[in-house]
């Protein structure tokens, strides 16, 4: 084992991983999985033209889950000598024993297992190619385009580069083998304005790709992240009404993905949902539409498409992702569950499992999004005689239990169906069984930033506290 002590080649890290399961099963375990994860990462902020952070790292660590009949445990190390290696399946062994028997554990059925085939475009190498100065140089051009848009531009957060690659490799003892590797590149500027009575705002603009050919004009992203600080300038409150509100897309994203976490298996098993016992019956408006597509691979001309940021070909046991729709024209048609949850229900793993290194495998989403609307985010906001436009969103209050909502807001208040002034320091509330049966826009700018998208949307009758 000493050839994994520096530098392992991809077919080292396989056999690692082959190896770490056969010392497991000969440690009496009926049961094995191992998960070999390799990564960089490289982060730059320049602030005000000057580089203020800078970092780069490489990582790698193996993890193990062993199971005794009905026993598991897990551990993990990032020493890949033949010492640690040894101790890490004898601590997972030793924890399986003593640990409570738990009817629903183990791994998947064999014929549950598989992935999608086909290259899902989640690796490009320019990523790594990009020489160091030239990353640093965007940051710094997306920070100087802000800098320069507007004389009340006269901060800034800084302009920052980031990148990272991973190679995930797992096996497990019933023939499971599977491996990939993705890429990440992306940039942002954070402009900070004054207004002429002395307050402050600041926002942020960004682009991010699998690629670094795919990324936006740096000065395009500056100048976007400074017209979007420039419209918070002059906020104020409004007074306490109910009103129509309109959220833009980054927080539209956020409210639909409460969707998910309702109908995530663990809380339906819990009752801790107010989707529980809801499946196959009316949670939300007959516009709404919500998918969950673990497979999504976004068409591109020149390099025959790219990946989401949510794409795998397996998900966190083995078992091939899929696309799935969880609410279908405003009915509930589906759980996500991983094999433990679905196990609980009676039911099947819809392919969700979420891995980390150690512990038992939760449940995550692959790209999540609410499906688009024909109208323009200016015709739904058009449409709004007295209203809010919500573009930031502050706080945890949301209750998945009872659907109460409740967070504290900013944005821009809409009169007589255009964009009239900034607010701030309001509290938009209500309950979204209410809120997903009450959507009546949205909009057809879905643009996928992120692993989960939602276009613009209109709720209506929502409470704004403020004054």
């Amino acid at each position: 084992m000493s050839a994994f002590v520096s530098a392992p080649s991809s077919s080292d890290l396989k056999q690692l991983a082959f190896d770490v399961v056969a010392k497991a099963k000969k440690a009496g375990a009926s049961d094995a999985e191992a998960v070999v994860y390799e990564g960089e990462e490289f982060g730059a902020l320049v602030r005000l033209g000057q580089v203020e952070q800078l970092k780069e790292s490489g990582s790698r660590a193996v993890g193990l889950r062993v199971f005794f009949g009905q026993r598991t445990a897990s551990t993990s190390s990032s020493d890949f000598s033949a010492e640690s290696i040894e101790r890490l399946v004898s601590g997972a062994v030793a924890l399986a024993k003593v640990t409570s028997e738990d009817p629903f554990s183990g791994l998947p059925e064999a014929e549950a297992f598989g992935q999608v085939e086909g290259d899902q475009h989640l690796y490009f190498e320019d990523v790594n190619e990009m020489p160091p100065a030239e990353r640093i140089e965007i940051a710094r051009r997306s920070e100087a385009a802000a800098m320069a848009y507007d004389t009340r531009i006269t901060n800034s957060g800084g302009g920052d580069f980031d990148t990272s690659t991973s190679h995930k490799i797992m096996v497990n003892s019933r023939g499971f083998v599977g491996e990939y590797r993705k890429s990440y590149c992306g940039f942002s500027a954070s402009p900070i304005a004054q207004g002429e009575t002395g307050g402050m705002q600041r926002n942020y603009w960004y682009s991010n790709s699998r690629t670094t050919r795919l990324l936006e004009s740096p000065e395009d992203i500056g100048q976007e992240a400074a017209r979007r600080t420039l419209k918070r300038l002059g906020a104020r409150q409004v007074k306490t009404q109910a009103a129509p509100v309109v959220f833009s897309p980054e927080i539209a994203r956020s409210i639909m993905g409460n969707i998910f976490e309702a109908s995530n298996g663990d809380a339906i098993y819990r009752h801790a949902t107010f989707f529980a016992d809801m499946l196959g019956e009316r949670v939300a408006g007959e516009n709404i539409t919500v998918v969950d597509d673990g497979t999504m691979v976004h068409q591109d001309e020149r390099f025959g498409g790219i990946g989401g940021f949510g794409t795998a070909p397996f998900d966190g046991e083995g078992l091939p992702t899929r696309r799935k729709v969880i609410v279908e024209r405003g009915i509930l048609k589906n759980y996500v569950m991983n094999t433990y949850t679905a196990r609980k229900l009676g039911m099947a793993s819809t392919g969700n499992a979420s891995r980390g290194l150690a512990g038992n495998p939760g449940i995550g989403a692959g790209n999540f999004y609410l499906e688009a609307g024909t109208m323009t985010p200016q015709e739904i906001i058009a449409d709004v005689k007295n209203g809010l436009y919500v573009t930031e969103t502050m706080g945890f209050g949301v209750n998945l239990v009872t659907g109460d909502y409740s967070q504290g807001a900013s944005g821009m208040w809409i009169e007589n169906g255009e964009i009239a002034y900034p607010v701030e320091e309001i509290t938009i509330a209500g309950n979204l069984k209410d809120m997903y049966k009450n959507v009546v826009a949205i909009g057809n700018d879905l643009v996928f930033r992120g692993a989960s998208a939602a276009p613009t949307i209109r709720v209506e009758g929502m409470m704004i506290a403020g004054s």
